[in-house]
């Protein structure tokens, strides 16, 4: 019998990939789910980034490229770091890899070993934990609770911090909570990692373009350029451009660290699509007129959601800074019974009833660190979106107090 490694035991499934994948399973069985688990924008790739692939293809750009990418892509990301966040990257000091994940992994496997620690801000991106475990470390969770806008606390992090520590992940905007440090919050923070020299800081600015209100974005390497030679600035195309079918993540940082990562990369996938790479460059090069139309309709959608769910008794939120999700707090709704007498102790309680009653499926906090809160995508169709909050609201009215 086949015997699995030791390793995989440390894991569990993705749950934002296992919610769609059964919202899936339910529409074909003929149940009218609405999903509002995706982290995907609804629009569609820009045309002028689907022709860039096109003219690819014609011109027999089909073959495998450099592993850590073309060295016209690594050029347009420099160009990117320089003109929008004022990094200035030399092209061995930049990786193009299969999404950001796979920055992320790639990083953590090159430099995390058994017993080593890596803090992790609560709430989380639930890739972040899994990814240290698999690779022998140890995730330290920090809470950040929203009264702290769910944002790390210089005190906190300095508390966090062990001789063990290797990394500290920030993720602004944030997946879930939406959550953006401003560039003070961001120098306060490099006040305390100064500090500790042995602690390089892993920034994941995937939602850089999806700010809301009057907000500036600023990475952390930006805010406190002391720091740039022990961070990695991780980023791609995903979110912005519509883009997270093509697959393109990519990250500045120290040219030691980025030659042991496209090492590594080139034992698992070696270099990324080719036409996908094409494509990427034509969206950080062309016209961004379209990044700033479609943060404003997610803006209006932030903004639908937030007054539908206020309404709703036992529900609390907050508009997010960023990013396309909202959440909210379900805490309100604990110790209420649902019509067959079964409790909602939890956020996996919570989000379990609202699929099997009302054929919504929103994830639970719990997969995110936060067990008193669930995530709710607003990256859909505003009709749909009223839908998911009516649906939402008779939930909670159907609970017995």
């Amino acid at each position: 019998m086949l015997q699995f490694a030791e390793r995989l035991n440390r894991i569990k499934p993705s749950p934002s990939s296992m919610a769609g994948q059964r919202v899936r399973e339910l529409c074909a069985q003929g149940r009218n789910v609405i999903g509002l688990t995706a982290g995907e924008p609804d629009f569609e790739t820009p045309e002028h980034i689907r022709e860039a692939a096109i003219r690819a293809m014609a011109e027999g750009k089909t073959r495998y490229t450099d592993v850590g990418g073309t060295v016209a892509l690594r050029e347009a990301v420099a160009r990117k770091f320089l003109r929008e966040n004022g990094l200035e990257y030399a092209r061995d000091a930049i990786i193009v890899s299969n999404g950001a994940k796979q920055v992320i992994f790639n990083a953590v496997l090159c430099t995390v070993q058994k017993g080593d620690e890596v803090i992790v801000p609560a709430p989380y991106w639930v890739s972040y934990p899994d990814i240290v475990l698999l690779a022998g470390g140890q995730p330290v969770f920090v809470d950040c609770p929203a009264e702290n806008g769910f944002k790390l606390r210089p005190d906190d992090l300095e508390r966090a911090i062990s001789p063990r520590t290797r990394w500290l992940i920030l993720n602004s905007p944030n997946n879930p909570s939406g959550a953006s440090y401003s560039r003070e919050e961001l120098v306060a923070l490099g006040e305390v990692l100064q500090r500790h020299p042995h602690v390089w800081v892993m920034t994941d600015d995937i939602y850089e373009h999806l700010t809301y209100g009057d907000g500036t974005f600023t990475t952390f390497a930006q805010a406190v350029p002391a720091m740039q030679d022990r961070t990695l600035t991780i980023n791609g195309v995903s979110k912005a451009y519509a883009m997270t079918g093509w697959r393109i993540g990519f990250a500045g940082g120290p040219a030691p660290l980025i030659k042991a990562m496209v090492k590594l990369q080139s034992q698992s996938t070696s270099g990324a699509n080719s036409i996908a790479q094409a494509a990427a460059i034509a969206a950080l090069d062309g016209p961004q007129d379209f990044v700033h139309a479609n943060r404003s309709i997610f803006q209006k959608r932030r903004d639908a959601v937030v007054s539908a769910l206020s309404g709703v008794d036992g529900i609390d939120c907050f508009a997010p800074d960023g990013a396309f999700y909202v959440f909210a707090s379900c805490a309100g709704l604990f110790g209420s019974k649902r019509p067959d007498g079964q409790v909602i102790n939890n956020s996996d309680d919570w989000v379990d009833w609202v699929l099997n009653s009302q054929d919504l499926a929103v994830l639970q906090g719990s997969a995110y660190g936060v067990d008193t809160h669930f995530r709710l995508s607003f990256a859909t169709d505003m009709d749909t979106l009223m839908e998911g909050c009516r649906r939402l609201g008779s939930a909670a009215e159907a609970l017995v107090r």
